[in-house]
């Protein structure tokens, strides 16, 4: 009986800490981009991905990523609409699970790794379109080729990292950009020329 009661004791001691725990880790979360802190931020490679999609055939929507993504932001939190992006992107990163599909993907029939290691993107204007969201227009240049691109984007939120201490923000954004605009039509109509983006962003206040 004492055991018992001993042990139930315990449980509730560590419910509230643990609940404790809790609410101060999301008290000390904003996803207010006002109170976000201003400041030149580094993407965190380990939790920032671009996963692409586009028709196969019509069959189905074939799905891939981009895992080693780099990149700057000089975010002005009062004026939003002045920070700076820009990002970098490994081609050779590419890869969908099947190694014979990403062993093709990176010849000269699609993203030409040999001759074009990487994209990069640089953000020309940002526009607030609400209290979370905004549209980022920039340069994109893929595959040698270089065109204007807009991405819809949102605000996650923004923090102290609990794991590793570091002052963090994180955005979700989504775009569409049509291949053949960059030179890459290989099977066009038949694999589409359309291709979704899907950006996961982390990153860490560097100074």
């Amino acid at each position: 009986m004492f055991r018992n009661t001993r042990f139930a004791a315990l449980a509730v001691v560590a419910a509230v800490s643990l609940g404790g725990a809790s609410v101060y880790a999301q008290d000390a979360f904003t996803r207010a981009p006002a109170e976000v802190r201003s400041g030149t931020y580094a993407l965190d490679p380990a939790h920032s991905k671009i996963t692409w999609s586009v028709s196969h055939f019509g069959f189905s929507t074939y799905v891939g990523q981009f895992g080693k993504v780099t990149g700057q932001l000089r975010l002005d939190a009062r004026q939003p609409e002045a920070s700076q992006l820009a990002v970098t992107v490994d081609a050779n990163s590419v890869g969908t699970l099947d190694a014979a599909l990403d062993k093709h993907l990176k010849t000269a029939d699609f993203l030409d790794v040999a001759k074009f290691p990487t994209a990069e993107f640089k953000a020309t204007r940002v526009r607030r379109t609400g209290e979370r969201t905004a549209e980022i227009t920039g340069d994109l240049t893929l595959h040698g080729v270089t065109r204007p691109v807009t991405l819809t984007a949102e605000f996650n939120q923004a923090g102290v990292n609990p794991i590793d201490k570091a002052y963090s923000l994180g955005f979700d954004a989504k775009g569409k950009i049509k291949r053949s605009d960059f030179g890459i039509t290989t099977y066009i109509p038949a694999i589409g020329d359309e291709v979704t983006l899907q950006i996961e962003a982390e990153l860490k206040l560097a100074s």
